[in-house]
């Protein structure tokens, strides 16, 4: 694969996760007075009226896919990703649901040189194994971080991996729109028939948190699929670890979590694992 994809691949990725932990703070919030699949519901429900006003002339045609069973296997995935982070935040921290959610890079790398066939360079391992360290430098495992919540977002990184692995796959034939649609129809779905049973009526203060919870799903979703459709999985999902750093200061700006000296220190290690790979990607680049 060209070195230039992998490039776009990133700042694509780069972009996603940005929008995403933006998202997890307005849920965080919402959370608070609200059903967490309630907020669920608005995430997909947004999705799925502004994709479906975005591509209404073409959405016989994306409608149709090669894949119908594993298109409903990621959509269903990135739908358990999405309800276990959100439930997390109800218990967790949000930089503390995001470190642990952010082991799915390291899951996303070996489940694509098992199943996709991708090579596992040198340089695509040291970023994996740096990153992994400084995200467990933050955990910090049994110094209080692993309660039972704990295991929620785990199960969403878990879920996370398998629907980044489901889109490289179907990616290769199908368009990103396709994949957007899927994603939107089936989290709706999902929640719609489970809303009677959680629904609390809206705060006409809140409505706006609803409705833009909606829009930055879908902006991320869009970056996130097409990242995973041009670049090699392996080679962008070290870039998730990010979203420890962008969660962090949401933390800090909106619910005054500040991290502690340890969460530093881990943060920057996953910063210069990111910024060493990205610099050997584009040196390649230029150099081919």
């Amino acid at each position: 694969m060209p070195q230039t994809d992998t490039g776009r691949g990133i700042l694509m990725m780069l972009i996603a996760i940005a929008t995403f932990t933006s998202m997890d703070a307005l849920a965080k919030t919402l959370i608070a007075e609200y059903p967490a699949l309630q907020v669920v519901w608005a995430r997909y429900t947004g999705q799925t009226v502004i994709v479906t006003l975005v591509f209404l002339p073409q959405l016989r045609r994306l409608l149709r896919t090669r894949y119908p069973g594993l298109q409903a296997a990621r959509s269903l995935m990135q739908f358990g990703a999405t309800a276990f982070f959100f439930v997390s935040l109800g218990y967790v921290g949000l930089a503390e649901a995001t470190a642990i959610t952010d082991l799915n890079p390291v899951l996303i790398t070996l489940g694509a040189a098992l199943f996709l066939g991708e090579k596992l360079g040198a340089r695509r391992i040291f970023g994996v194994c740096a990153a992994l360290f400084g995200a467990l430098v933050i955990i910090r495992p049994g110094f209080g971080v692993f309660q039972p919540a704990a295991l929620l977002p785990l199960c969403c990184a878990i879920c996370y991996a398998g629907f980044a692995l489901a889109t490289r796959w179907v990616g290769r034939d199908e368009s990103p729109s396709t994949s957007l649609i899927y994603s939107a129809m089936f989290g709706t779905l999902a929640t719609t028939i489970l809303l009677p049973f959680i629904w609390q009526p809206i705060a006409m203060a809140d409505l706006w948190g609803f409705v833009l919870i909606g829009a930055l799903g879908s902006v991320a979703q869009f970056f996130l699929i097409r990242a995973f459709t041009i670049a090699e999985a392996s080679a962008i999902a070290p870039f998730g670890y990010v979203g420890i750093l962008f969660a962090t200061g949401w933390g800090i700006l909106l619910f005054d979590e500040w991290p502690d000296g340890w969460t530093v220190i881990g943060a920057l290690v996953i910063e210069g694992a990111g910024v060493y790979v990205w610099h050997r990607e584009t040196r390649v680049a230029r150099i081919t």
